[in-house]
């Protein structure tokens, strides 16, 4: 953890900034004492897509009658 002061802060943000992207916490003090607590923002890791499910779920949706386009401008006039 890295304790630096607000001047010292403000000063060099950018650095401080790179550490906690790497994982490193910062502590800001006003008069020694703590006043800031920087650390990583969480990450929730990503699960790939499950592509084969959402194929079959695609492919079992009923067909439309026209295009698209045609229905959003319909639902887009109603509302004038």
């Amino acid at each position: 953890m890295v304790t630096v002061n607000l001047a010292r802060a403000r000063a060099r943000l950018s650095e401080l900034l790179d550490k906690v992207e790497e994982g490193q916490e910062v502590v800001i003090t006003r008069r020694g004492r703590a006043v800031a607590h920087l650390s990583p923002a969480a990450r929730r890791p990503q699960k790939p897509l499950p592509l084969r499910e959402l194929a079959g779920f695609r492919a079992a949706m009923p067909r439309l009658r026209r295009p698209v386009a045609e229905l959003l401008r319909e639902i887009r006039n109603e509302g004038l």
